[in-house]
């Protein structure tokens, strides 16, 4: 899902009313209940807050909203804003909680995949234990398309470093956090991404809300970066387990999510099934960028597939590299 022009571009003051919003009137359309995984919640929706709603809360805490509607019309910035809220509740409702995959499902797409694909890495083990350690299916799924449609150039499927900005040799910024993948390498890497697949998860903890904030931190660098330095990468965030994100506690993380999108902190997020349908399109288009840098090569993370790297720079002094045979 890539953010909805109408909604791009809005200043941090928009983006302050968003969050102080839907912290005041509520994220879904029922009351607050314990942070557990739950069936029983399945059909609450993502709520749309009314002007009258938002104008109580406010009053309550001592916040003008006469910038948001006035004389019974709604402003400028306060159509943007409820249209905002609509299109946020609309595609979580709709696209987002119908797009997030089970466990049983996302197995079966996994071990399908893995039938029609020979990768030398496929999927690490979950962090779970007992009957539910296995494979994490998600994490396979987008390995097993990545390398299926990356014309054998090299990427990292798990880091173990940060990631790196180098310019003339000298390092020009390197990242807080290690991410779970980078494409060609985690040094000047064309994309980055970090996945969050919890699926036998029964509790809503901290571990998985940090996740996002984590994804909210790596974007503010690259925020900054780019700014500052003038340097790009794509950003992705891919998410799944339906019965975890589609949860009470989960819901409101969702939204987050969207805002996160909307702020440009993130250039896309996949949910769920939704890696099947996308990625081979967007690994081409990371191709076609790799095509066009061969300053690429200049740098290698020594990651395991440091050997293909040598091929490649072989190949590209050569002159062969970045040519119709990839």
């Amino acid at each position: 899902m890539r953010a909805n022009k109408d909604f791009l571009g809005q200043d941090k003051i928009f983006w302050a009313h968003v969050r102080t919003i839907s912290g005041l009137v509520g994220y879904t359309n029922r009351k607050a209940v314990k942070p557990n995984i739950s069936a029983d919640n399945e059909s609450a929706q993502v709520k749309v807050p009314t002007y009258d709603e938002i104008k109580q809360a406010f009053e309550k805490i001592g916040l003008d909203s006469t910038h948001i509607q006035q004389n019974g019309l709604l402003t400028h910035f306060g159509k943007t804003l409820l249209d905002y809220f609509e299109y946020r509740a609309t595609t979580l409702n709709s696209f987002v909680s119908s797009h997030l995959m089970t466990a049983i499902q996302a197995r079966g797409i996994f071990e399908e995949l893995k039938a029609t694909h020979n990768a030398a890495f496929i999927a690490p083990k979950n962090k779970q234990s007992g009957d539910k350690k296995n494979d994490a299916y998600f994490t396979g799924i987008i390995n097993l398309l990545i390398d299926a449609n990356a014309q054998g150039l090299p990427w990292n499927h798990d880091p173990q470093k940060l990631t790196t900005f180098v310019r003339s040799k000298i390092p020009l910024r390197t990242f807080a956090r290690r991410l779970d993948g980078a494409f060609t390498s985690t040094v000047n890497p064309i994309a980055i991404w970090e996945i969050k697949e919890y699926y036998y998860t029964t509790t809503f903890g901290s571990r998985i809300a940090d996740g996002i904030y984590e994804t909210l931190l790596d974007g503010m660098e690259i925020e900054e970066v780019r700014e500052h330095e003038k340097v790009d990468v794509l950003h992705y965030l891919m998410v799944d387990a339906h019965n975890t994100w589609w949860s009470p506690a989960g819901r409101p993380y969702l939204c987050r999510m969207i805002d996160m999108l909307h702020m440009r902190y993130v250039d896309e997020i996949l949910f769920g099934y939704e890696v099947v349908k996308r990625l081979p399109t967007i690994v081409a288009e990371w191709v076609e960028v790799a095509r066009s840098r061969p300053d690429l090569f200049q740098y290698n993370d020594t990651f395991t597939k440091v050997k293909k790297v040598k091929e490649d720079v072989n190949l590209l002094e050569q002159g062969s590299l970045f040519t119709d045979t990839l």
